[in-house]
Protein backbone atom coordinates (compact mmCIF):
# COMPACT_ATOMS: atom_id res chain seq x y z
CA UNK A 1 0.00 0.00 0.00
CA UNK A 2 1.60 3.32 -1.14
CA UNK A 3 0.15 6.97 -0.87
CA UNK A 4 -1.59 6.71 -3.28
CA UNK A 5 -3.22 3.54 -2.98
CA UNK A 6 -4.52 5.00 0.41
CA UNK A 7 -5.39 7.96 -1.11
CA UNK A 8 -7.85 5.95 -3.28
CA UNK A 9 -9.28 3.89 0.19
CA UNK A 10 -9.73 7.11 1.69
CA UNK A 11 -12.22 8.70 -1.15
CA UNK A 12 -14.36 5.64 -1.00
CA UNK A 13 -17.72 5.77 0.85
CA UNK A 14 -17.02 3.18 3.29
CA UNK A 15 -13.71 4.20 4.14
CA UNK A 16 -13.72 8.07 3.29
CA UNK A 17 -16.19 9.37 6.17
CA UNK A 18 -14.20 6.98 9.28
CA UNK A 19 -11.01 8.27 10.93
CA UNK A 20 -7.33 7.06 9.81
CA UNK A 21 -6.95 4.87 12.94
CA UNK A 22 -10.05 3.18 11.82
CA UNK A 23 -9.02 2.38 8.43
CA UNK A 24 -5.82 1.21 9.25
CA UNK A 25 -7.25 -1.10 12.21
CA UNK A 26 -9.46 -2.72 9.43
CA UNK A 27 -7.05 -3.12 7.22
CA UNK A 28 -4.37 -4.26 9.01
CA UNK A 29 -1.13 -5.51 7.75
CA UNK A 30 -2.71 -6.48 4.58
CA UNK A 31 -1.08 -5.60 1.07
CA UNK A 32 -2.46 -5.11 -1.95
CA UNK A 33 -2.42 -7.83 -4.60
CA UNK A 34 -1.95 -7.96 -8.57
CA UNK A 35 -4.78 -10.43 -9.97
CA UNK A 36 -4.01 -11.54 -13.49
CA UNK A 37 -7.10 -11.16 -15.93
CA UNK A 38 -9.65 -13.93 -15.64
CA UNK A 39 -8.79 -15.04 -11.99
CA UNK A 40 -12.17 -15.58 -10.54
CA UNK A 41 -12.11 -13.87 -6.99
CA UNK A 42 -15.39 -15.50 -5.30
CA UNK A 43 -18.42 -17.55 -6.93
CA UNK A 44 -22.08 -16.93 -6.40
CA UNK A 45 -22.96 -19.60 -3.39
CA UNK A 46 -19.51 -18.91 -1.34
CA UNK A 47 -19.25 -18.09 1.97
CA UNK A 48 -19.04 -14.25 2.23
CA UNK A 49 -15.43 -14.12 3.38
CA UNK A 50 -14.29 -10.92 2.36
CA UNK A 51 -14.89 -7.94 0.25
CA UNK A 52 -12.21 -5.77 -2.38
CA UNK A 53 -11.34 -2.57 -2.66
CA UNK A 54 -10.28 -1.93 -6.50
CA UNK A 55 -7.20 0.27 -6.73
CA UNK A 56 -6.57 -0.71 -10.37
CA UNK A 57 -8.16 -2.38 -12.87
CA UNK A 58 -11.74 -3.98 -14.16
CA UNK A 59 -13.61 -6.67 -12.09
CA UNK A 60 -17.00 -7.69 -13.27
CA UNK A 61 -20.25 -9.17 -10.85
CA UNK A 62 -22.21 -11.38 -12.41
CA UNK A 63 -24.67 -14.14 -12.12
CA UNK A 64 -24.73 -17.61 -14.03
CA UNK A 65 -28.34 -19.03 -14.55
CA UNK A 66 -28.64 -22.85 -14.09
CA UNK A 67 -28.12 -23.45 -17.98
CA UNK A 68 -25.12 -21.66 -17.48
CA UNK A 69 -25.65 -18.26 -19.07
CA UNK A 70 -24.01 -15.31 -17.26
CA UNK A 71 -25.77 -11.76 -16.60
CA UNK A 72 -23.41 -8.85 -16.30
CA UNK A 73 -24.12 -6.84 -12.90
CA UNK A 74 -22.26 -4.34 -12.55
CA UNK A 75 -18.39 -3.75 -13.40
CA UNK A 76 -16.13 -2.17 -10.88
CA UNK A 77 -13.17 0.37 -11.20
CA UNK A 78 -10.27 2.06 -9.32
CA UNK A 79 -11.60 3.77 -6.23
CA UNK A 80 -14.66 1.62 -5.98
CA UNK A 81 -15.84 -1.16 -3.49
CA UNK A 82 -17.73 -4.39 -3.72
CA UNK A 83 -18.98 -7.48 -1.87
CA UNK A 84 -19.25 -5.65 1.23
CA UNK A 85 -22.81 -5.99 1.72
CA UNK A 86 -22.74 -9.87 1.51
CA UNK A 87 -20.05 -9.73 4.26
CA UNK A 88 -21.75 -7.80 6.66
CA UNK A 89 -24.21 -10.38 7.34
CA UNK A 90 -22.51 -13.42 7.04
CA UNK A 91 -24.09 -14.93 4.11
CA UNK A 92 -23.12 -16.60 1.00
CA UNK A 93 -22.46 -14.43 -2.24
CA UNK A 94 -25.57 -13.46 -4.33
CA UNK A 95 -23.02 -12.79 -7.55
CA UNK A 96 -19.41 -14.10 -8.90
CA UNK A 97 -16.60 -11.97 -9.75
CA UNK A 98 -13.86 -11.87 -11.63
CA UNK A 99 -10.81 -9.28 -13.15
CA UNK A 100 -11.55 -8.87 -16.36
CA UNK A 101 -7.75 -6.88 -16.74
CA UNK A 102 -4.60 -7.08 -15.04
CA UNK A 103 -6.34 -5.83 -11.12
CA UNK A 104 -4.36 -4.80 -7.98
CA UNK A 105 -6.81 -4.81 -5.63
CA UNK A 106 -6.92 -4.85 -1.63
CA UNK A 107 -8.73 -7.62 0.45
CA UNK A 108 -10.87 -7.27 3.09
CA UNK A 109 -11.32 -9.64 5.68
CA UNK A 110 -15.45 -9.66 6.69
CA UNK A 111 -14.33 -11.31 10.40
CA UNK A 112 -11.80 -8.34 11.13
CA UNK A 113 -14.29 -5.94 9.78
CA UNK A 114 -17.39 -6.78 11.69
CA UNK A 115 -15.35 -6.73 14.72
CA UNK A 116 -14.50 -3.15 14.13
CA UNK A 117 -18.08 -1.83 13.91
CA UNK A 118 -18.83 -3.29 17.02
CA UNK A 119 -16.24 -0.76 17.95
CA UNK A 120 -17.22 2.27 16.13
CA UNK A 121 -20.79 3.69 15.22
CA UNK A 122 -19.06 5.66 12.37
CA UNK A 123 -17.90 2.55 10.27
CA UNK A 124 -21.84 1.55 10.76
CA UNK A 125 -22.66 4.50 9.12
CA UNK A 126 -20.81 4.01 6.55
CA UNK A 127 -21.45 0.92 5.56
CA UNK A 128 -24.88 1.96 5.08
CA UNK A 129 -23.47 5.15 2.80
CA UNK A 130 -22.00 2.58 0.42
CA UNK A 131 -24.46 0.31 0.19
CA UNK A 132 -26.80 2.76 -0.52
CA UNK A 133 -24.34 3.83 -3.40
CA UNK A 134 -24.50 0.36 -4.48
CA UNK A 135 -28.70 0.44 -4.48
CA UNK A 136 -28.04 4.13 -6.44
CA UNK A 137 -26.38 2.98 -9.01
CA UNK A 138 -28.56 -0.37 -9.22
CA UNK A 139 -31.83 1.79 -9.54
CA UNK A 140 -30.21 4.19 -12.06
CA UNK A 141 -29.27 0.96 -14.18
CA UNK A 142 -32.74 -0.07 -14.34
CA UNK A 143 -33.79 3.41 -14.95
CA UNK A 144 -31.48 3.44 -18.37
CA UNK A 145 -32.86 -0.01 -19.48
CA UNK A 146 -36.15 1.33 -19.66
CA UNK A 147 -35.95 4.88 -20.31
CA UNK A 148 -33.14 4.86 -22.93
CA UNK A 149 -32.44 3.72 -26.34
CA UNK A 150 -29.42 1.06 -26.98
CA UNK A 151 -27.75 4.38 -28.44
CA UNK A 152 -27.94 6.39 -25.84
CA UNK A 153 -27.59 3.85 -22.81
CA UNK A 154 -24.04 3.54 -24.95
CA UNK A 155 -23.29 7.04 -25.30
CA UNK A 156 -23.75 7.22 -21.08
CA UNK A 157 -21.59 4.44 -20.97
CA UNK A 158 -18.89 6.16 -22.80
CA UNK A 159 -19.17 9.79 -20.65
CA UNK A 160 -19.12 7.61 -17.80
CA UNK A 161 -15.66 6.70 -19.02
CA UNK A 162 -14.36 10.63 -19.87
CA UNK A 163 -12.52 12.46 -17.33
CA UNK A 164 -14.19 14.99 -18.25
CA UNK A 165 -17.84 16.70 -19.83
CA UNK A 166 -16.70 19.11 -22.80
CA UNK A 167 -14.32 18.71 -25.39
CA UNK A 168 -12.36 16.08 -27.26
CA UNK A 169 -11.59 12.80 -26.21
CA UNK A 170 -10.51 9.48 -26.99
CA UNK A 171 -11.71 6.49 -24.96
CA UNK A 172 -9.63 2.74 -24.59
CA UNK A 173 -11.62 0.56 -23.90
CA UNK A 174 -10.87 -1.58 -20.59
CA UNK A 175 -12.65 -4.51 -21.87
CA UNK A 176 -14.10 -6.83 -24.53
CA UNK A 177 -17.37 -5.57 -26.35
CA UNK A 178 -18.86 -8.63 -25.62
CA UNK A 179 -19.02 -7.79 -22.32
CA UNK A 180 -20.08 -4.05 -23.00
CA UNK A 181 -22.90 -5.62 -24.11
CA UNK A 182 -24.09 -7.85 -21.35
CA UNK A 183 -23.42 -4.75 -19.14
CA UNK A 184 -26.00 -2.86 -21.13
CA UNK A 185 -28.38 -5.53 -21.67
CA UNK A 186 -28.08 -5.88 -25.36
CA UNK A 187 -26.93 -8.39 -28.00
CA UNK A 188 -23.44 -8.17 -29.26
CA UNK A 189 -24.26 -7.40 -32.88
CA UNK A 190 -26.17 -4.32 -31.40
CA UNK A 191 -23.79 -3.06 -29.68
CA UNK A 192 -21.87 -2.50 -33.20
CA UNK A 193 -24.95 -1.09 -34.99
CA UNK A 194 -24.76 1.52 -31.88
CA UNK A 195 -21.24 2.31 -32.52
CA UNK A 196 -22.20 2.89 -36.26
CA UNK A 197 -24.96 4.98 -35.89
CA UNK A 198 -22.98 7.64 -33.22
CA UNK A 199 -21.04 8.67 -35.95
CA UNK A 200 -23.89 11.14 -36.32
CA UNK A 201 -22.47 12.08 -33.12
CA UNK A 202 -19.06 12.42 -33.46
CA UNK A 203 -17.98 8.76 -32.17
CA UNK A 204 -15.80 6.83 -34.42
CA UNK A 205 -13.74 3.68 -33.80
CA UNK A 206 -10.45 2.52 -33.55
CA UNK A 207 -9.65 -0.63 -33.02
CA UNK A 208 -10.12 -0.34 -29.39
CA UNK A 209 -10.20 3.00 -28.80
CA UNK A 210 -13.50 4.99 -28.82
CA UNK A 211 -12.86 8.61 -30.56
CA UNK A 212 -15.42 11.47 -29.39
CA UNK A 213 -15.07 14.45 -31.14
CA UNK A 214 -17.04 16.20 -28.18
CA UNK A 215 -17.93 14.75 -25.18
CA UNK A 216 -20.63 17.74 -24.29
CA UNK A 217 -22.19 17.09 -27.81
CA UNK A 218 -22.69 13.26 -26.43
CA UNK A 219 -23.94 14.81 -23.19
CA UNK A 220 -26.64 16.41 -24.66
CA UNK A 221 -27.59 13.50 -27.09
CA UNK A 222 -27.97 11.21 -24.08
CA UNK A 223 -30.24 14.13 -22.19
Amino acid sequence: MDRQDWDILRKTPLFGSISQGAVEQIVGGHAARAYERGTVLFRQGETADCFYVVLEGWVKIYRTSVAGEETVVNVFNHGETFAEAATFMEGRYPVAAECVTLCRLLRIDSARFRRCIHGDPDLALAMLASASQHLKALVVQIEQMKRMNVDQRLADFLIGLCPAREGPFTVPLPFEKLLIANRLGIAPESLSCALARLRSVGVTVDRSDIRIQDVGRLVRFVE
